[in-house]
């Protein structure tokens, strides 16, 4: 009683299901918390006030999958929902182990709707046509949108179904009360636009027929019922209902009893505003850049010219949706009225213009009898009956310009907004839009409003990982999350372990008739013969991009057919232009591709295009090394190609390809890593050294040597797996990683030892050399592996190899005191070096000189060659050397005295950060220290030591033990 009281002194409760779930008390709008909070409500309101037990509500909203803790939940949101009615809390009522809710007349709008219709229907027994029709178009406004909108569960889809079915039924109710009332002429525009919404529904259609017969278009109506029954035969292999056929006859007989009402008026409205825009979505996210061009272009229609916008993108990227919502802003710049049409250009029967025409002619009130046929009469006709009107036209879907043409309005104050997978280049003065996927931040907040606030918060690197597989494609993402909104015991975290599977992500992203796949099925079945061997041969490539030579050789075509063929898969939005010369796919694109490839291509011509890259790859990468390194005997000894390479009219862009192309370049190796592929594959590792010895791309170079060396070891190719490992070696020396350099050295040796590999035998005897010196203890390792290198090379005459271990073995000189043998042995490595040329290998001589001068105590000299080095590894690209050479020039101008200027190289060198890995920076940080302990700043000398003393003991390096001497005295003071 108390409860009734209070609702009785307050505003009433309102309930809407015929929208969005929402409540409001009086003109206040409550919240009603999460999506599942406002299922449990509308499974309740809608039973009228029955009591729901518990396992129904639990089978209502989860189905066959509820969580563990199902009972508890609808507690929890019981409690909730009574705490957000605040003092109608009564209203939800507990008994018999279920839930009710217990509301007066009048306060759900579905039951308004009930009462409405079931008044209409007492007003037309009566006669009362006009009444009826009053209190129907009543009924219908109720409806907000879509039913129960943004609600997933197994009872919200049943009861969605029911209340949209019977909006549809009340619509042909009350557009049957037009007719009956004489409202013919006028229930046309919105009859064809509803046919063509619900192309199957018989009912509009017949509709349809009876008011275009009313209004004098007979052989209008007469063309219906054959578009009717050819649509059905050839969708359903069906005939029209028997009311329609019969409707049909009646028609062709011209049946008196079919004419209007006596009472019924005839005159029609005096001008017909076509509304045909498809609801905007209630999430739609971002695209703020896009919407503000396209918005800002569509206002021009103002002035004097007509506005044309062509939206492109791949399939699921947000065409139609963006225009939709673009198109509903600009409304008001468009009085007149909005056309829209779905040109079906990704399928395999585009609408056909004159049809098209014909459909536009129609909702804008032109009589089909004078609506003349042909194409161009047609065409002709609507520019004349947009003239001096405001109309806006969405042509969306569009296959390309030549279907697009004859829609356009043409008129001033007119536009058209076009959405089509193909980019409308040759579309005159319209203003074209490339929309891409959304950025992440975009992409996570569309994920999050379908998925709610709440579970994102909690798993945001989840969902992050989540947005990201979708590839940012607005398509993907809305699939995944209205996966995960429905399925209320999965985790963020689930969804991304199943999404990281490439093989079955496309088959994940599908949701109900949504599906990824399907979109991209649409664009591939457009393609002719060679786009479409073209589209599944270089999606097979694993590079981030691909460049139009490498395109060239996969497709086994000259690089001017090959640029024609790859551009026109651009224009059709299924391959990116990356840069110039350069492209790309998305990757869901790419896996579709693939996809494509298996299902498609002969495993024959699948193998044989990936050996031709391969091949490229190799060949290029060889030219390069020689071009660095003339003389060099390694690339007389890789494996044969078939493949010439690119041809390089300098060393500048032989680096600029070798380093452009590392990421394609590595990935090409690591995809080639099996059968009869390995021994080129290892080859291309040894060939790219540089991509290793420059640091900047250790990381990537050692994760794809230690797959080639895993590949090789377990397939018995000895020779692969000996050239990888010391490739492997020399990466984690450069990065300082000296053990498990010296591990992989010493394999490398035994395997190239076996099979007399005298380019893994001598290469690794120097990379031995190397790591023993660096290891500061190790000096007579050294000085045996470089004596050991020394020979191998002077065996094959290999003059440039056999300098550079002279050159190290000056170095070890260096350590172990023999300072004239290693300024002699690197006036040797010099002398050898500067007859090849300006190359790098030059810079390494002179590095090594410059070091044994320092050590000789001759600075002058040795400043001049270590400048000189610096240069030369500038110009060449490799800035861990860069980094070395400035720190061999801070001991040196240290050693001078000049604790300034070596304070100044030891910055620069730390300041190609990460160039060397940790080691390498530690040993600068001793050094800079030294030099700012001469400078008199001894306290950030001191944070150099024990940054570096912290360093070394992390990495267990012996020269922990020198910086402990340093810092005793420092700390002393």
């Amino acid at each position: 009683m108390a409860g009734e009281k209070r609702r009785g002194q307050g505003q009433p409760l309102r309930f809407t299901v015929l929208g969005p779930v929402r409540a409001w008390r009086g003109d206040e709008p409550i919240a009603l918390g999460s999506p599942q909070q406002k299922a449990m409500l509308a499974a309740l309101l809608l039973r009228g006030g029955r009591t729901a037990t518990a396992p129904e509500l639990v089978d209502a909203l989860w189905g066959d999958d509820p969580p563990d803790a199902a009972i508890a939940a609808l507690r929890t949101y019981a409690s909730r929902l009574r705490k957000a009615f605040g003092p109608d809390s009564d209203v939800l009522v507990s008994e018999s182990g279920g839930y009710a809710i217990r509301v007066g007349t009048g306060a759900l709008d579905s039951d308004v709707a009930e009462q409405l219709t079931s008044e209409a229907d007492r007003a037309r027994l009566s006669g009362d046509r006009a009444r009826a029709h009053e209190i129907i178009s009543k009924a219908l406004d109720l409806w907000d949108g879509e039913p129960l909108a943004g609600l997933s569960g197994p009872y919200a889809e049943t009861q969605r179904a029911r209340l949209s079915e019977w909006h549809r039924v009340l619509v042909e109710t009350r557009l049957d009360l037009d007719l009956e009332l004489g409202h013919h002429m006028e229930a046309v525009s919105e009859l064809t636009a509803l046919t063509a919404q619900h192309p199957f529904r018989e009912r509009l259609r017949e509709l349809l027929m009876l008011a275009l017969y009313r209004s004098g278009r007979q052989a209008e109506a007469l063309a219906v019922y054959n578009d009717t029954r050819r649509l059905l035969a050839d969708e359903l292999g069906a005939d029209p209902c028997a009311e329609l056929s019969d409707l049909h006859q009646r028609i062709l007989q011209a049946d008196a009893e079919l004419a209007a009402p006596a009472d019924a008026r005839t005159a029609g409205p005096a001008f017909i505003r076509p509304a045909q825009l498809p609801a905007t979505v209630s999430d739609f996210t971002g695209r703020a850049a896009f919407v503000n061009e396209l918005s800002d272009q569509l206002a021009t229609a103002e002035g004097h010219v007509m506005a044309v916008s062509a939206v492109a993108g791949i399939g699921g990227v947000g065409k139609t949706t963006l225009a939709v919502h673009v198109a509903h802003a600009a409304r008001h710049h468009f009085p007149d009225g909005q056309l829209y049409v779905d040109l079906q250009g990704a399928g395999p029967v585009p609408a056909e213009p004159e049809a098209v025409l014909g459909a536009f002619l129609r909702a804008l009130g032109t009589p089909d009898s004078a609506i003349p046929d042909g194409v161009d009469e047609r065409a002709a006709l609507y520019r004349s009956t947009l003239d001096g009107r405001r109309v806006l036209a969405l042509l969306d879907n569009a296959r390309d310009a030549a279907q697009v043409r004859p829609l356009l309005p043409g008129m001033e104050g007119c536009a058209a907004l076009i959405t089509s997978r193909t980019r409308m280049v040759d579309l005159e003065s319209a203003h074209l839009v490339d929309l891409d996927v959304m950025s992440p931040e975009e992409a996570l907040v569309l994920f999050t409003r379908i998925v709610g606030l709440e579970r994102v918060e909690s798993e945001r690197e989840a969902a992050m990982d989540v947005v990201a597989a979708c590839g940012f494609l607005p398509l993907a993402i809305r699939i995944a999350a209205s996966r995960l909104a429905s399925r209320r015991t999965w985790t963020i975290s689930f969804l991304r372990r199943k999404l990281a599977d490439e093989r079955r992500r496309l088959d994940e992203l599908r949701a109900g008739d949504l599906a990824v796949r399907a979109t991209f099925e649409l664009g591939y079945g457009q393609l002719d013969a060679r786009q479409a061997r073209a589209f599944r041969l270089l999606g097979l490539a694993d590079g981030p991009d691909i460049s139009l030579a490498a395109a060239a050789v996969v497709l086994d075509m000259d690089a001017f057919d090959a640029e024609e063929l790859v551009e026109s898969l651009v224009d059709a939005s299924l391959l990116e232009s990356a840069a110039p010369g350069r492209y790309r796919y998305h990757d869901l694109v790419r896996l579709y591709a693939r996809d494509c490839a298996e299902r498609d291509q002969p495993v024959a011509d699948r193998e044989a295009a990936m050996s031709r890259l391969l091949d490229f790859y190799l060949a290029s990468a060889a030219r390069v090394y020689a071009i660095e390194r003339p003389g060099d005997r390694l690339i007389d000894h890789l494996a044969p190609t078939a493949q010439p390479g690119v041809a390089f009219s300098d060393k500048n862009a032989a680096l600029d390809w070798l380093f452009t192309e590392a990421e394609c370049l590595l990935a090409c190796t690591q995809q080639s890593a099996s059968g009869h592929t390995l021994d080129r594959a290892a080859d291309l590792l040894t060939a790219s050294i540089d991509l290793a010895e420059s640091g900047a791309n250790a990381p990537r170079y050692e994760a794809v040597a230690r797959v080639v060396t895993e590949v090789a070891g377990k397939s018995g190719y000895v020779r692969a797996e000996g050239r990888a490992r010391f490739s492997l070696s020399k990466v984690c020396e450069v990065v300082g990683r000296l053990e498990e350099a010296d591990a992989e050295a010493e394999r490398a040796l035994r395997l190239g030892s076996a099979v007399q590999d005298f380019v893994t035998i001598g290469r690794s005897h120097t990379e031995r050399g190397i790591i023993a010196h660096l290891s500061g203890v190790r000096w007579a390792d050294a000085e045996h592996h470089f004596l050991q290198a020394i020979k191998a090379y002077r065996a094959v005459d290999d003059r440039p190899c056999e300098a550079s271990a002279l050159c190290n073995l000056s170095r070890a000189y260096v350590e172990m005191g023999r300072i004239d043998s290693a300024v002699e042995l690197a006036q040797q490595g010099v002398q050898i070096y500067g007859s090849l040329g300006r190359t790098v290998r030059l810079a390494n001589g002179k590095y090594a000189l410059g070091v044994a001068l320092t050590a000789a105590e001759r600075i002058p000299q040795a400043l001049d060659e270590l400048n000189e080095s610096l240069g030369l590894f500038r110009e060449h690209r490799q800035p861990l050397w860069e980094g070395m050479a400035h720190q061999r020039l801070a001991e040196a101008h240290l050693a001078a005295h000049q604790a300034a200027k070596a304070a100044q190289h030891a910055e620069q060198a730390l300041a190609l950060r990460g160039i060397g890995g940790e080691w390498r920076r530690a040993i600068v940080l001793t050094l800079l220290g030294k030099a700012l302990m001469k400078l008199g700043q001894n306290d950030r000398a001191e944070a150099c030591w024990r940054e570096a003393l912290s360093i070394h003991q992390r990495l267990g390096s012996p020269e922990a033990d020198d910086i402990q001497g340093l810092l005793t005295p420092t700390a002393a003071v």
